[in-house]
């Protein structure tokens, strides 16, 4: 098992930032990569970005590229996104989620999700 906790969201003006964590824990030698995925209001969890736990491999959604790097630090068993020029948009509860396989762009593509953290961009 691994568990995941999700910390930094919170509510910034547009244009503003904000830096997203994940603390994993548990059998995290299992864990292949971790990911990004938000979910707004109504709408379907979608995939923002992922990083290759071994190699740092990054991919992100088409409408965050630019503007949000994901990062990791292993000796600290933590993944982060640094989200910069926030929209409304981006407004949504983003997700930690571990595992992977296939694309790893979509939620049953991952096994271990964390609680979610608010992100609010007000105009």
């Amino acid at each position: 098992q691994v568990q995941l906790v999700e910390s930094g969201g919170g509510l910034v003006q547009v244009g503003g930032s904000l830096r997203l964590s994940c603390v994993a824990s548990g059998r995290t030698f299992s864990t292949y990569c971790l990911a990004w995925f938000r979910q707004a209001p109504g709408k379907e969890r979608e995939f923002v970005s992922v990083i290759t736990w071994m190699y740092g491999s990054t991919d992100y959604a088409d409408s965050v590229k630019g503007r949000f790097t994901i990062s990791r630090d292993k000796a600290k068993n933590t993944v982060y996104l640094q989200m910069n020029n926030l929209k409304p948009e981006d407004t949504a509860v983003y997700y930690c989620a571990g595992g992977g396989r296939g694309s790893m762009r979509y939620p049953e593509e991952y096994d271990y999700w964390g609680q979610g953290t608010q992100v609010t961009v007000s105009s």
